[in-house]
């Protein structure tokens, strides 16, 4: 495969929509499947995409990616517009806000071209509509001045990919999600995936890095690789600051602790919202909304952002009637339930 144009593959759009992507970010992300660590289903899936698309000459089908934040939804659109030889214009559903943005998206993509959207369970229905179109017939027909003198304007637009990425899969319209040839979940990394990820990014920042304090960031990044890159990056910086620049298990311990994150990688707003539901509900069940309030946090925030990882690591039980500390929740804060607490009976 000949070599990408300059911008091309690394998600550079000229639109004024564009979602930025930092240059330090960008730095660590992998361009090529094979540099990419973890989801292995996801990666043979797409590869196998690739493959036929490149031998057909044709465009990628339609992709929808779901899963939690920082698990690498913008990464593997990168890697496949990188392995395409394509350029990846990149936007997100919140900012689509009338279908002019739309049709301006579009019409400024070349044949080939990966779109990609981020949270495109947000985009407004309205414009969502003109999306249907353009997924299968590559035409946008647009209306036109009002009353009397409206009309429909069809565009034809190239061939194009649309890459969506989503935290919340469930808000998709069946019509739309049913427009995605694949769709495909990215899951939680574990810890020896995750320490390789520390280390090759380690590598590319050239910080020295033993195994043990690799292990150690893995542990307490939440199984994501977003955290894990953001953790790096401050406990560089403690290593630089008071232990000669290398990152060792005792270094790295004391810098996570410097800010808050525990052995079993809970930050203090992680404990805060358990020892409220121990302390001030006895455990549950209480809503969420409720529990943002107590804390002084977006409720959307906790169950995007925290809710996950305490529900997967067994902390919390969602149930019909709300949120439950399990026993584990009560041994995180160092509580123990009482008689008659929820806790008790998990």
């Amino acid at each position: 495969m000949p070599a990408p144009e300059p911008n091309k593959g690394l998600g550079y759009i000229s639109n004024a929509l564009a979602a930025p992507v930092s240059p330090a970010e960008a730095a660590l992300r992998p361009l090529t499947f094979s540099d990419f660590t973890g989801q292995p289903k996801t990666v043979e899936r797409l590869q196998v995409m690739v493959g036929a698309a490149r031998r057909r000459g044709d465009p990628l089908n339609h992709i929808l990616i779901s899963g939690p934040p920082g698990l690498g939804k913008t990464t593997l659109c990168f890697i496949l517009g990188h392995e395409m030889g394509k350029n990846v214009r990149v936007t997100s559903g919140p900012v689509i806000e009338k279908a002019g943005d739309l049709a301006g998206l579009l019409t400024n993509l070349e044949e080939g071209d990966i779109l990609f959207i981020d949270e495109i369970h947000r985009i407004p229905k309205t414009v969502e509509e003109y999306l249907y179109s353009a997924m299968e017939d590559f035409r946008l027909d647009i209306m036109i001045d009002q009353g009397p003198n409206a009309r429909s304007v069809r565009l034809s637009i190239p061939k194009f990919t649309l890459v969506g990425a989503t935290t919340r899969a469930g808000l998709l319209t069946a019509p739309l999600r049913s427009r995605f040839t694949l769709q495909t979940r990215l899951d939680y990394y574990d810890v020896p995936t995750l320490t390789g990820i520390i280390k090759r990014s380690c590598g590319l920042l050239k910080v020295a890095l033993d195994d043990s304090g690799a292990r150690e960031i893995a542990t307490r990044c939440r199984g994501t690789p977003r955290v894990a890159n953001n953790l790096i990056n401050f406990v560089r910086d403690y290593a630089q600051e008071r232990a000669k620049g290398k990152i060792t298990q005792p270094v790295a311990s004391a810098a996570l602790e410097l800010l808050e994150i525990d052995a079993a990688g809970l930050d203090e707003m992680d404990k805060r919202m358990l020892r409220i539901m121990a302390e001030n509900y006895r455990g549950g069940p209480v809503g969420m909304s409720t529990i943002a309030v107590a804390v002084g946090e977006e409720a959307e925030t906790l169950e995007e952002v925290h809710e996950p990882f305490l529900i997967q690591e067994g902390y919390l039980q969602r149930t019909p009637q709300g949120r439950v500390l399990t026993a584990k929740g009560y041994q995180a804060i160092g509580l123990k339930p009482l008689a008659g607490d929820q806790g008790t009976l998990l």
